[in-house]
This record gives C-alpha cells, structure tokens and sequence, in this order.
C-alpha cells in the first residue's frame, strides 16, 4: 500500500519480499565509488508507475478542482466538473495523463471539456488548445521546481 509515498506492508511475505528486495539493492550498490548528487532525486522516480515529480506536479496544480478518479500507477487524474465563481456560466473538466517514468514534456497531456450555460441546459463548448498547453507548461515547472528542491535538500 502507498501511502504519502512511502510504502507500508500489512502481511509478513511483504515485509519479507520488502527486506529481500531492500538487501538486494543494497548490495548491487558495491564500491566506495560516491554517487553524483544528481542521481539522489533522478528524473526517473519509479516508486510509482509513473514519473512522481509529474505525478505529484499534477495534483498540486489541479487541486483546486473536484477529483473524480487518480490513478498513480496508471498515470491519470480525472477532475470532476469545475465552476469557476468568477464565471457562473462555465465550466471545466480535466484528465491530466502522464505517459513515461521519465520527467519529460512529451511524457504528459492534458485533456479539457468545457461546457456553457445557455438556457438552463450544459452545451458543450470548445477549449482554446493554449488552455491545455498552459497547464502543461504550469504542471511541467512545477515538477521541475520538485526535482530541483530534491537535490537541493540531499
């Protein structure tokens, strides 16, 4: 189970699968040799299936909005419909998808519905293409920013 990125384990055969696998990375580690500070917050974070920084990168920036489903293995974050208070007549849905391990711009996307209000009933309406790239650009900083403070704090 993860929890706030840690894993916990419930059963003993985790634990023991956890020490096993725990040894064996320990022990690939051999040599004196130092390891580059780099590596300590690498842009490949496999704890979950996908890249963290992405991942964590995503729900900070959509945490404003009702979420409907995350999946961190898979890589998805469906939001529910958002109104914004400022824009009674609108709102927003969103599926943020992170793609690869790796903290790359082409490892997310970004999906927007929007629908308006016109007399009484939700009419889907056209998203401007600058509106998802905008979110790519503010989560993809974000993660950066992440991953800067991770080697920066090791």
């Amino acid at each position: 189970m993860v929890l706030d990125g840690r894993l916990t384990f419930k059963s003993g055969m985790a634990k023991g699968l956890a020490l096993t696998l725990g040894c064996a990375l320990l022990a690939s580690c051999g040599g004196s040799k130092a390891r580059p500070r780099a590596d300590i917050a690498a842009s490949k974070v496999t704890n979950i299936g996908v890249n963290g920084y992405l991942w964590r990168a995503s729900l900070d920036t959509v945490s404003f909005m009702p979420l409907l489903q995350t999946d961190s293995n898979g890589g998805i974050i469906i939001t529910d419909w958002y109104i914004n208070p400022g824009a009674q007549g609108e709102r927003m849905k969103l599926t943020v998808t992170i793609l690869d391990q790796d903290l790359r711009a082409d490892a997310l996307r970004v999906a927007a519905s929007r629908q308006t209000l016109q007399n009484g009933q939700w009419i889907d309406a056209p998203v401007q293409a600058a509106t998802t790239q905008k979110l790519e650009e503010i989560i993809l900083t974000r993660a950066r920013d992440l991953r800067r403070r991770a080697i920066a704090g090791s």
